[in-house]
Order: structure tokens, then sequence, then C-alpha cells
């Protein structure tokens, strides 16, 4: 069974759960246009999770997922929301679902987990899930160490089930890639910061254009928090501080508060602009129908004028 088979959407494109952004909006949109539409629930309460889906229903008819961030502690209420409201696709992180399984697995949920290893993969295949994210370091937020190229191929020779390529993928090009290492579909977070219905600020919006190839940095390494955002003041200041051996209460100190900055009051010099190696080719705004469609139709143009010599 294929991946858009199993998750009964057109187009093997998902739309990643960025924390705070990914909301009804954009999650409708995606769906509309024929990808998988995801809401990110980290952060919400039940009610208002359970508000988005309603929303989100009224936007479209089609399948969309919800995320969820597995280390909140209101992870039973968010899953008892889900599966109230009939959702039919779930994607998780930063944890294991095994917990939820059952309840997953009766309610006929589908469930993907994303994963930075091999071995995460595999503890994933083995409780049961329906396919993984295999998510590169060059994607924007929480990230690992290994790189999209290296890990997809890796992930999809150790799994028997359908490997969805993250991080690194902006365009036809990028799809044909992970194909070509054996994906089954691709998640996309970055690219969709700037279609037209994402609601982020303009200006969060303009700081994704305006950056090159080597905007993004990595922080919060040193507390196991790893997450990669575009370059601004409070990024220097954060890497002075990580530098100087400063204490976790400090540095926490610093960035609290930082994701809302950005993505609510689109300060992009004080706040957490989380996004991907990507951004560099990144250079207008354009509704989410139209980035699928030239994702769909390029990648098949790339993988046909494919020559090896």
């Amino acid at each position: 069974m294929s991946l858009t088979e199993m998750l009964q959407i057109k187009y093997p494109i998902l739309q990643g759960a960025m924390a705070q952004i990914a909301t009804y909006e954009l999650a409708s949109a995606v769906s509309n246009a024929g990808g998988l539409g995801i809401i990110a629930s980290g952060g919400m309460s039940a009610d208002t999770l359970r508000e988005q889906i309603r929303l989100c229903k009224e936007k479209t008819t089609k399948p969309f997922a919800v995320n969820i961030m597995l280390m909140m502690p209101n992870c039973p209420e968010l899953v008892d929301v889900i599966i109230e409201e009939d959702v039919r696709v779930v994607t998780t992180g930063a944890g294991t679902p095994k917990p939820f399984m059952e309840k997953f697995k009766a309610a006929g949920i589908k469930v993907i987990a994303v994963i930075p290893s091999v071995k995460i993969a595999q503890k994933m295949e083995e409780i049961g899930v329906d396919a993984v994210v295999a998510e590169g370091t060059e994607a924007g937020g929480h990230v690992g160490e290994t790189t999209t190229m290296a890990l997809v191929r890796q992930v999809v020779s150790a799994v028997n089930i359908p490997v969805i390529a993250a991080g690194g993928i902006a365009d036809g090009h990028g799809m044909a890639a992970v194909y070509a290492l054996g994906a089954s579909g691709v998640q996309i977070g970055t690219l969709f910061l700037v279609a037209e219905e994402c609601p982020v600020p303009a200006s969060f919006k303009q700081a994704v254009l305006d950056a090159t190839d080597t905007s993004t940095t990595v922080t919060g390494r040193r507390n196991g928090a790893p997450v990669r955002s575009i370059k601004n003041p409070m990024i220097k200041k954060y890497v002075e501080l990580e530098n100087e051996n400063a204490s976790r209460d400090k540095l926490e100190e610093l960035t609290l508060g930082s994701l809302r900055k950005a993505v609510h009051e689109g300060d992009v010099e004080n706040g957490s602009v989380m996004a991907g190696q990507i951004c560099g080719m990144l250079t207008e705004i354009r509704s989410t129908s139209d980035i699928i469609e030239n994702l769909m139709k390029e990648s098949k143009q790339v993988a046909s004028n494919l020559v090896i010599q």
C-alpha cells in the first residue's frame, strides 16, 4: 500500500508540525491542496485542540493529522480529544507513543513517528507505528545530528514500514532526491512558512525570505535540546552565553517566550525564528496550492530527466 493510499491523500506531502504556527489555517490549506495538513498541539490545552480540530473540519473535508509532543504533561487528555473528534492520523515527537498505541489502534488511527536515528526508527516499528518521518538536521526547530541524505537511506534499509523524508527539502529536486533514497513521501516545514495561508506575521515571513544558506544555526546542544533557527541578536547572545558556559537557568531566562515573540508578536530580533537550512532557496510568498502543485510537477520532471553516465 502506498503512503497516499494509507493516509487517503492525493499527494505524498506532509506539512511539518511547527509549534505555535501549524494551526488549523495552514493545516486545512495543505489538506485542501492534496497533502496532509498537521495541527501542532504542543502547548495547547485539550479544549484548544478540540477547537482547532473543529475549525479545521469547517475548512476542509480532507484528511488531516494532529501532532503530539509526547513530553507534554497533558498528553493523555490530548489523545482522548483526538479520538473523540475522529482524527484519522497522528504524528508524534519527543518521546514514544507506546503508552497510547492500544488506544490509537482501537480507534483505527494511523500513527507516524518523527525520528532522528535508525535505532529509534526500529523501536517505533516494533511498537506498531504505521510509518516514520526520518528528519535530518537540516530541518528547522528541534533537530537531531544526522543529515537527511545519510539518515533516510539508512532508515529505509532498516525498517519495513514507509519512511517519509524531512529536512532540507524545498523543491522538486529535493523531493526527487529523497525518493531516490527510498523515501515514500516528504514532510516539509520551512517552505510552508512563506505560504500565503501560514498564520505568522509578515516580519517572520520576511526574515525567512531574507535568510541565506548560512543564516541558520543550532543552539542548545549543551542542554540536550538542539534547535535550528535563524541568527538574530537573541541567538547571538545565546551563543555567547553558551560559550561562557552560562547556567541552564541563565540560558532559559533569555529564551523564555522567544517563540511567542517571533510567531505572535512579529519580533524577529528578540524572538526565535525557527527555520531550516533551505531558507536561501525561498524567494517569494505563494499559495499553499501553488507550492504543492509545483513540488509534484517539478519532482516528476527531475526524476524523468535524471541521467547517470
